[in-house]
């Protein structure tokens, strides 16, 4: 089998594999022609992470490949392609925050890997300063927010001391995004850190009106089938969401249902890896007209669950 055959193979079946979630919001789509506008369509929109599938991609190709595939916002991660980070000049800060005017796309967030974990105060004041920094760039490129990180526990100190450490750098980082006006939003991450339990005590003991989570969809998220417990414990803190492969066994349908419950009219943004054979121009953007059509269906049949 040559090299195209490969690629053709992988699409074809990658096309498969959304072909009842295309075919699915295809329909919704005729009946709301037929019946006009739906009063209880979801208000929440889909976006990109460009961690994974958009790592090697520059800037207008980020927002050109948008575009055309219907994507609405995105949140631009730190280190990547696009070179959107602190030490870019004022002048390229306003060529960016210009081409996201010009787009209609939505510059939804920044996402750093500034994390308050280590037992190490020299990293940790460096890694406050620089959400900092990331703050006055948000301001300067039209971002809503910062995504910062814990990524774990550390073996050998306290868990409870962690946590506190954790959220005394977050408030500090949210009175930094306050006078910028941006949002802090930290991000259900590492090993023990995403557990929504632990999670929870640190924006307890963060208490900041400025600070919120952007919930990672995580399995650890699941109990007997459910994120609805997580959920709950986590909901008055969502301030933005991942979401990751639709077709996975994670409660897709009820985490939609649950954050329309809650009136969520924010983003959700696509943090996947794409086909590696599906390089090709028309592959990706294929590839991301599925994943946005079952999205849509996820989107339209899921019902409101109030809590």
């Amino acid at each position: 089998m040559t090299r195209r055959d490969l690629v053709r193979a992988s699409c074809a079946s990658l096309a498969a594999l959304f072909l009842r979630g295309a075919s699915a919001s295809a329909a919704t789509s005729a009946t709301r022609e037929q019946n006009g506008p739906q009063r209880d369509l979801p208000a929440m929109k889909l976006g990109l992470v460009t961690y994974n599938l958009a790592a090697g991609w520059d800037l207008p190709m980020v927002i050109n490949r948008c575009r055309q595939t219907g994507y609405q916002g995105v949140e631009l991660r730190t280190t990547h392609a696009h070179g959107v980070e602190p030490d870019i000049s004022v002048t390229r800060r306003k060529e960016v925050r210009q081409m996201f005017a010009e787009s209609g796309l939505t510059l939804w967030g920044l996402g750093t890997a500034c994390e308050f974990h280590r037992d190490n105060p020299a990293l940790l004041r460096e890694n406050i300063e620089l959400t900092k920094r990331f703050c006055e760039l948000a301001r300067d490129v039209g971002a809503r927010g910062v995504k910062v990180r814990p990524n774990g526990l550390v073996e050998g100190v306290a868990e409870d001391r962690t946590l506190k450490q954790i959220a005394n750098a977050l408030k500090e980082c949210g009175d930094a995004g306050g006078d910028n006006g941006v949002e802090i939003w930290v991000e259900m991450h590492g090993a023990q850190t995403q557990e929504p339990r632990r999670m929870r005590r640190i924006m307890d003991l963060t208490a900041h009106p400025n600070v919120g989570v952007t919930w990672n969809s995580n399995p650890v998220d699941v109990t007997d089938g459910s994120v609805r417990d997580s959920f709950l414990l986590m909901k008055e803190f969502i301030r933005s969401v991942h979401i990751n492969e639709l077709t996975s066994g994670y409660p897709w349908r009820e985490l939609f249902s649950l954050l329309k419950g809650v009136g969520y009219n924010r983003f959700t943004l696509q943090e996947i890896q794409g086909i590696e054979s599906c390089s090709s121009e028309q592959d990706i953007l294929r590839f991301m007209r599925y994943y946005r059509s079952l999205w849509e269906e996820l989107s339209r049949s899921s019902a409101s669950i109030e809590k």
